[in-house]
């Protein structure tokens, strides 16, 4: 048997935790160092993991204990450097979304994990929940018919931050998925929003991707609603699904219901809608914690070799589209164009990794 993977987190706040938590229940990891530059919080988490060392600058961290992959969870502006550093030393690296504060320095991640053979992951979450995953097998499955409109909302009081707007925190959850779903990139995009808490800062945006084929997805991200909203719709030429991510079992409902118009009339008054409504069915969706699967397959990755579900092309590419959404909100909502060479997991065949 191998030994055991030495993988060391950096950041023990909101997230940083969780990952943790998942890494040192993976039987093939050892989880050998904790970084945080707070000492309440390094010292709260690090009483979990004796085990592990604890450091309060990465720098010392790198140098001073072994280890064979870095978990990225600090502030998007300080992902680049981290990264960076962590590739440079021969590490794999796994970095929270989105990847980097901007696509140049996503891209010298990209060529920096080419050229060191290092594992380059993004954490896109979502992508690794069972429920998105039988969606996915739904829709490339042609149940749906042809996949026609997603909507998204995540919406919550908070979590404020102060680097990156609420387009940049939460809509790479529905992206990530939406691009799943669609399995191409959208031609263009226009970012609504406004700041009513930091100035300077959107607290709430709408984003509206156009894809080929008369294909449209809106996401509405707020930091500013009084309940928690996970929710998304897949509307298909033959039937419909809704998902909602706080539903603790019944996350997906089918609905077979559509719209129909006559192809020939002579006159509105000849015009008429059929609408169809069939039954409702809620598939079986297996009890699998997304963040479990997501660790998993970093480790997966790198003992095989093989390119991650979420790997550093496609962190690339998200930046792309959020680079694009703030252009947008600078030029107040206009479209902006949002083309590129890349091709997203439905498009190319890449397998979603086993349930584990």
């Amino acid at each position: 048997m191998k030994p055991p993977l030495a993988v060391g987190v950096v950041g023990c706040g909101y997230w940083g935790p969780n990952l943790a938590r998942s890494f040192n229940l993976d039987p093939r990891v050892h989880l050998v160092a904790l970084c945080d530059r707070d000492e309440g919080r390094l010292g709260r988490v690090s009483k979990n993991y004796p085990q592990a060392r604890a450091f309060h600058d990465f720098e010392s961290m790198l140098d001073g204990v072994h280890l064979d992959a870095v978990v990225v969870a600090t502030p998007v502006g300080t992902h680049h450097e981290i990264a960076k550093a962590s590739l440079l030393a021969g590490k794999h690296v796994l970095v929270e979304k989105p990847m980097a504060a901007n696509s140049l320095q996503c891209e010298e991640l990209v060529r920096i994990a080419s050229g060191t053979g290092c594992v380059l992951m993004v954490n896109h979450t979502y992508l690794y929940s069972p429920a998105v995953r039988r969606i996915a097998e739904i829709v490339h499955g042609g149940e749906l018919g042809e996949l026609k409109y997603i909507n998204g909302q995540r919406l919550n009081l908070g979590l404020f931050q102060s680097d990156i707007n609420v387009a940049w925190d939460l809509a790479p959850h529905d992206l990530s998925i939406v691009l799943l779903m669609m399995g191409e990139l959208p031609v263009a995009l226009n970012c609504q929003g406004n700041s009513h808490v930091n100035p300077g800062i959107e607290d709430v945006t709408n984003l509206s991707l156009t894809f080929p084929g008369q294909r449209f997805a809106t996401i509405q991200s707020s930091w500013i609603e009084p309940r928690k909203v996970r929710q998304m719709t897949f509307v298909g030429t033959r039937k419909m699904i809704t998902y909602d991510d706080l539903q603790p079992l019944e996350k997906i409902r089918i609905y077979d219901t559509r719209v129909e118009c006559p192809p020939h009339y002579e006159d509105f008054a000849e015009f008429q809608y059929s609408y169809h409504y069939g039954d409702c069915y809620l598939p079986r969706i297996e009890q699998v914690e997304p963040l479990k699967v997501m660790c998993g397959h970093f480790i997966d990755c790198i003992l095989s070799g093989d390119e991650p579900l979420s790997g550093g092309a496609r962190g690339t590419e998200m930046v792309r589209l959020l680079e694009a959404a703030s252009a947008s909100l600078r030029a107040g909502g206009a479209p902006v164009a949002a083309g590129s060479a890349f091709e997203p997991a439905a498009a190319t065949g890449t397998r979603l990794p086993a349930h584990s």
